[in-house]
């Protein structure tokens, strides 16, 4: 075909376009766009190797599952989504739901309990992408801007009352309820490290004065990096005993094999309503924050091809070591902020 492979991709046929919407926006790459996405996807890549450590952790699965989920997953609903700006992965709330329902069925952290999460993604990627081949999407249409205010409001609540653990050095058990979590760190005030509580200040001060500042600067970026070496010397200086600032093991050097999470007749029947659920939050907040971004973007959304997005990414967090995933709010704005294209 004249122009070579790239030009005939982007000739495509209306319908092979729905089949691989990325074929819509790859007209828009060039080396402009290329820049920009690199730098955005350098500061998402940041941005979710602490969060994706820690959403693991949520979900009761060793750290490294977490990073697992960023990878293929990501990748997947990226290309078969319909908004140019949400970042998939693993996210607080479906960490959450993880745990608590697998929880009862399985030691977390066991072979089993892997197993079990991975066929839970793989399920719900299935519920998702029927829905979206039987073009349900069209329900999101009745999803209203307050709706949209309100769910981005209460995620990010959600968000802050679960990293108050983290963020004053009180220890609070992974998978604890939202007012569980305020009581604790209410009743153990006297348990609060400065030195941690220090860390977490500096990093959100430099945030805040490159985004007031230098809104040009990768500020989420920078912001991780002033925390991260404001940790080393409190440490150096003072001992990690003496200041309860913490860092994590190392964790294995590998990248997710593709395998079969196992659906045997006894799991599925234990994990199909559960995973129904996990799919109707997952669609909910996705396509809530695909609609919040395009609020500011000015993008048409298409809730199918979402659905038909999610499922696919999901089912791949299923067949590559993963749990549930979903579009993330805390990912998907600073991945505007930073330019992101396409």
């Amino acid at each position: 075909v004249e122009g070579g492979p790239r030009q005939a991709m982007m000739n495509a046929t209306p319908g092979l376009q729905r089949a691989f919407p990325f074929l819509r926006w790859l007209r828009q790459v060039d080396g402009t766009t290329l820049r920009a996405d690199a730098l955005a996807g350098l500061v998402g890549a940041l941005m979710v190797l602490p969060q994706g450590l820690a959403f693991a952790t949520l979900a009761g699965l060793p750290p490294a599952y977490g990073l697992y989920c960023a990878l293929m997953p990501t990748v997947v609903a990226a290309l078969f989504g319909s908004s140019m700006h949400t970042v998939s992965g693993p996210t607080n709330a479906l960490s959450l739901m993880t745990f608590a329902s697998l929880a009862p069925l399985a030691l977390p952290g066991s072979p089993e309990y892997i197993r079990l999460a991975m066929a839970l993604a793989f399920l719900t990627g299935v519920f998702m992408l029927l829905l979206g081949v039987l073009r349900l999407g069209t329900i999101v249409n009745f999803i209203s801007q307050p709706v949209i205010v309100g769910f981005t409001a209460g995620a990010g609540l959600l968000i802050l009352v679960s990293q108050l653990g983290p963020l004053t050095g009180i220890v609070v058990p992974a998978g604890t309820s939202f007012g569980a979590t305020l009581r604790i760190v209410a009743e153990h005030l006297g348990a609060l490290r400065p030195a941690v509580l220090g860390v977490a200040i500096v990093t959100v001060a430099a945030g805040w004065l490159l985004r007031r500042y230098a809104p040009r600067w990768p500020g989420v970026v920078v912001a991780m990096l002033t925390g991260t070496v404001c940790a080393h010397l409190l440490n150096a200086v003072f001992g990690a005993a003496a200041t309860g600032v913490t860092m994590l093991a190392p964790i294995p050097r590998q990248l997710p094999m593709p395998g079969w999470p196992g659906l045997d007749p006894a799991t599925l029947g234990e994990l199909s309503g559960v995973a129904v659920a996990v799919a109707i939050v997952s669609l909910t907040q996705s396509v809530s924050i695909a609609k919040a971004i395009a609020l500011r973007t000015g993008q048409r959304i298409d809730g199918n091809q979402e659905f038909i997005g999610q499922g696919l990414s999901n089912i791949a967090a299923g067949l590559f070591s993963g749990f549930p995933t979903s579009a993330s709010v805390n990912r998907s704005g600073p991945n505007v902020e930073a330019g992101a294209v396409t």
